[in-house]
């Protein structure tokens, strides 16, 4: 008997016009479709109901399945079964608010998509939210050279390390090119405290850049994700009252008027908020960018000139201007402990 209950509440069908209410669907079948996939995959319940009738239905209509164990000698009416019967028709009310809110956002989508529905565009903003994707764009490209240099630079300062430590080891082995031998290690062991200088000071360019890029502009374009879809909930409520407006003007129809008002109301407030943050957002990151790349791109231009000038008290005087902390020699290198 529960089973036969069951198949028969899967299968049901909801149509749910334009308007958000039970009737006949006018939209394209694959919106329906789409509709009644939504629904089904819908958000997850605590307490599951069984439905014999429509959304619509009374409330008599629905059967907690947790009632359904088999015989049972207490009433029909015990007071358990009826929290539990609020409880799963609230949850049922939740689902077909979501639904209808889902069904409406994808129709004005595809409306949008297909060149049949309007969208509310701010130039300006539009313009902005452009530009800064396609500078995180770029500066992600810069991200992943400088990154490649240095791991390309590491391993040369680590061959430099190799080779002086060989040239030493043949100066003291072959005492007829022991000077030769000698200043050529000599030149090595410098060339490798610069190159480490120099590699203090490009890891600390890509970290900053790397928190520029992947938290302060994400943090930034997560906004900007909420505040689109905030805009196509206010277009969907918007075209949804539109169409309303150009109906006929009976009880039925002037109470979904307004109910539709109100929806509009809240969604353009969550709207206008969300345009408000995001605006306030792209200025201080437009702010934060400029000092934060003035900085580094100087630090990069300077320690980059000296280093390859052989200047190797302006590459020290570089670090210590910029504050750049050189890490103890094999510190990257794993504990004894953790080796184990």
């Amino acid at each position: 008997m529960a089973d036969s209950i069951m198949s028969k509440a899967a299968t049901m069908e909801i149509p749910i016009n334009s308007n958000g209410d039970t009737g006949t669907l006018t939209e394209d079948d694959s919106l329906e479709q789409d509709l009644q996939q939504v629904m089904v995959s819908g958000p997850n319940l605590n307490e599951t109901s069984i439905v014999s009738g429509g959304y619509g239905g009374p409330a008599g209509g629905i059967i907690p399945t947790s009632s359904i164990k088999g015989p049972s000698h207490h009433s029909a009416h015990s007071p358990p079964e009826d929290a539990s019967r609020g409880v799963a028709v609230e949850k049922l009310d939740t689902v077909k608010k979501w639904g209808i809110n889902t069904y409406k956002c994808t129709k004005q989508m595809f409306s949008e998509r297909f060149g049949r529905g309007s969208r509310t565009i701010d130039l300006e903003l539009e313009a902005q939210i452009d530009l800064l994707r396609d500078t995180k764009s770029k500066y992600e490209l810069i991200l992943r050279l400088a990154t490649a240099l240095t791991t390309h630079f590491q391993n040369m300062v680590q061959t430099q390390q190799a080779l002086g430590d060989t040239f030493t080891d043949l100066s003291q082995k072959s005492p007829e090119l022991q000077d030769e031998f000698g200043y050529n290690a000599e030149t090595q062991k410098l060339l490798c405290k610069n190159g480490e200088s120099l590699l203090g000071a490009i890891n600390f360019f890509v970290s900053s850049v790397d928190t520029l890029v992947n938290k302060t502009m994400e943090d930034t374009l997560m906004t900007i994700r909420h505040y689109e879809n905030a805009r196509l909930e206010f277009d969907a409520y918007r075209s949804d009252l539109e169409e309303l407006s150009l109906g006929p003007r009976d009880a039925a129809a002037v109470a979904r008027i307004e109910t539709a008002q109100q929806e509009y109301q809240i969604h353009r407030d969550k709207y206008e908020r969300l345009r408000s943050d995001v605006t306030i957002k792209l200025k201080f990151l437009e702010e934060n960018k400029v000092k934060v790349m003035h900085k580094q791109l100087l630090l990069f231009h300077n320690a980059i000139s000296a280093y390859f000038a052989g200047n190797q008290q302006q590459l020290e005087q570089t670090l210590i201007q910029f504050n750049v902390k050189l890490k103890p020699p094999g510190s990257d290198k794993p504990s004894w402990l953790e080796e184990q």
